[in-house]
């Protein structure tokens, strides 16, 4: 029996996750064991993306909470290493590349046990990203390194990795994505937001997510953002899910000002709304027009669903969504927002690419090599 144990923390991981632990259902020879790391605790952040995505209750969950990076990542591992030790796992899995990633797998590296990294390989090439310091360390450690892209392959190669050890597999969001695009398409979301129009057409909208400590600490540049989506959203609504840290920043930054009432039916204003479900925020963007964001997750998911996305950020770690998909990396520059927004908006609808390997079979290719690593010894 072959014996694996997962770590998830944040709403990105339980994404990726998902099309794995289906997966793994269907080996009976394969052991596999949840941890959620508690990273994301609230039900808003958490809770009912297990829902949405299936998820069983996790097996463990560490109920590690927030804190800064060194207290929040020194408590996960902490609470770890006990799991890991009772457990006796032949691999640890983590995904993503949030402080739980990189807890875990320092964790188990350091007690022996084997770490497979789902989505290794990414770089933005800007180490004031927390997130490209944990995957750079992660991807350090690991034993096995599955990658989304042909650039996370380049990446390790210069980086020094052997070739033996990465797996250009495709892309674990994309198999949640397209498993639960039918779903998704039935949830009421755009009803109870107002866009349906006669039939099953829908008035244009734009989505805006914010989350990124770069956008969202500073107020020169919350501001600069908000104020460009504002001049936007008189030509059509922008949905603002907002993230529970951007809206505290938001208020105390004294920025509500540029939020239209919450529960508005209006055709104009950014819309702010509570952080949605999976079902609901994948239904939301399917249907968009325009898509503005500094998530990394979000940039691959509008460029399946072939939605323009705008990244409000001066690079990305995913450039298969520039070379083939939907994404321009715009940057932070009020003007330049604003000024790209409306070219889109200007411009009839059109088809664009789909990475290679971005097809929903991530998972199966995952699982075979993991199953034929281990069963060499």
């Amino acid at each position: 029996m072959i014996r694996l144990l997962s770590v998830v923390g944040a709403r990105p991981n339980f994404m990726k996750i998902a099309p794995i632990v289906d997966e793994l259902k269907k080996a009976p020879d394969i052991e596999h064991c949840l941890v959620h790391s508690g990273q994301h605790y609230d039900d808003q952040l958490s809770g009912n993306f297990f829902a949405d995505l299936g998820l069983p209750i996790p097996d463990v969950n560490l109920q590690t909470g927030s804190g800064s990076h060194a207290v929040q990542t020194a408590e996960i591992m902490k609470r770890i290493e006990p799991v890991l030790v009772d457990y006796k796992p032949q691999m640890l899995l983590v995904v993503g590349d949030v402080n739980s990633t990189i807890a875990a797998a320092l964790t188990a590296v350091k007690l022996g046990i084997g770490v497979a990294h789902i989505e290794a390989g990414l770089r933005s090439f800007d180490m004031t990203m927390p997130e490209e310091i944990n995957r750079k360390l992660t991807d350090a450690i690991c034993t096995l390194l599955f990658v989304t892209e042909q650039s996370g392959v380049d990446n390790l190669r210069r980086e020094g990795v052997p070739a033996e050890r990465i797996f250009l597999v495709g892309n674990v969001m994309i198999d949640c994505l397209l498993r639960h695009r039918e779903l998704a398409a039935r949830s009421s979301i755009l009803d109870r937001l107002g866009l349906r129009q006669n039939g099953s057409g829908c008035r244009p909208y734009a989505v805006l997510t914010l989350h990124r400590p770069s956008n969202v600490d500073d107020v020169k540049t919350l501001e600069g953002i908000l104020s460009a989506v504002s001049a936007l959203a008189t030509d059509l609504p922008v949905f603002f899910p907002i993230h529970p840290r951007t809206r505290k920043n938001i208020e105390t930054f004294g920025l509500g000002r540029y939020l239209a009432n919450a529960g508005t039916t209006s055709k104009v204003g950014i819309v702010p709304l509570d952080p949605l479900g999976y079902l609901d925020f994948l239904s939301l963007n399917d249907r968009a027009r325009l898509v503005l964001t500094d998530s990394g997750g979000i940039q691959e998911e509008t460029t399946v669903l072939g939605v323009p996305c705008l990244t409000l950020r001066e690079n990305t770690e995913r450039p298969a969504t520039v070379d083939h998909g939907s994404n321009r990396v715009i940057g932070v520059n009020a003007e330049r927002i604003l000024a790209a927004a409306r070219s889109i908006l200007q411009k009839p609808t059109r088809a664009f690419e789909r990475p290679p390997l971005w097809d929903g079979k991530a998972a199966p290719r995952i699982v075979t090599v993991l199953r034929e690593y281990l069963e060499k010894g």
